[in-house]
């Protein structure tokens, strides 16, 4: 049924696709798609605007329009099938799917290095240290993350930057995602579980100077509000070009 009422309108010339905006709507009627947030159904928006004060670049508003009525049975039954797929998707990830097989990777004895033959030797050595790498598949209880530095790429983090393995993935554990076209409610209860079972050490993110990729940290931070620790956080920003353009250190980034 159409009625006169108050609802989410976005602007799509100053959405970035961040998808901060996400998690704050209860009703579960924000989705990036296509790389933009959208409300995926008028019957499932509430219009009462608690997204608003989550959007960085001021694209949310509340306009008053003819739009189908809030419906809450609708909202029940979607949010339902919402966590009936998380479901669906965790059992395929962790019901012996390759790409979600827990392993961890030892570093080549001195024994083995000497006796690789030269041409070998003179290959870079891969610093990853276990899999799965996406932060969807990594469950909070993988034995690589115990007391370990977690390094947080957004994905196109490895393809820009050259040296990523000797300059940040050393020693590190690392998980990886997109915080434009993921699900940022997922990830956000993904790293507080992690902060809350593994005992972080300390946090890098590192993601590009797009906009998008600004909404990584923010998603980590509010991960690690939400577990109740304090892990020292350090962020860092890459250009197109592959270089580093600043380095926030864990003191500044947590203040």
């Amino acid at each position: 049924m159409k009625v006169v009422r108050k609802i989410i309108e976005i602007d799509e010339e100053l959405c970035d696709g961040c998808g901060l905006c996400v998690p704050s709507c209860a009703e579960g009627s924000l989705e990036i798609i296509d790389g933009k947030a959208r409300v995926v159904a008028e019957n499932l928006c509430d219009g009462l605007g608690a997204c608003l004060g989550e959007c960085p670049q001021g694209a949310l508003s509340i306009v008053e329009r003819t739009a189908d009525e809030f419906d809450e049975d609708a909202v029940e039954k979607y949010l339902a099938q919402k966590e009936e797929n998380k479901k669906t998707e965790k059992q395929a990830a962790f019901g012996g799917c390759p790409s979600a097989r827990i392993q961890s990777f030892a570093p080549s004895t001195a024994c083995q290095e000497a006796n690789q033959p030269t041409t070998v030797k003179a290959k870079q050595e891969s610093a990853l240290t276990h899999w799965p790498v996406q932060i969807r598949l990594v469950p909070p209880t993988a034995p690589f993350l115990k007391g370990a530095d977690l390094l947080v790429l957004a994905d196109c983090v490895p393809v820009a930057f050259p040296t990523l393995h000797r300059d940040f993935l050393e020693g590190k554990a690392v998980t990886m995602g997109c915080p434009k076209f993921d699900d940022a409610q997922g990830y956000i209860e993904k790293f507080a579980q992690i902060f809350q079972t593994a005992d972080i050490k300390s946090i890098t993110t590192v993601v590009m100077e797009v906009p998008c990729c600004s909404g990584l940290p923010l998603i980590v931070k509010k991960g690690l509000e939400k577990s109740g620790r304090n892990i020292p956080m350090e962020e860092v920003i890459i250009s197109t070009r592959g270089e580093i353009l600043s380095r926030k250190n864990p003191q500044d980034a947590l203040n």
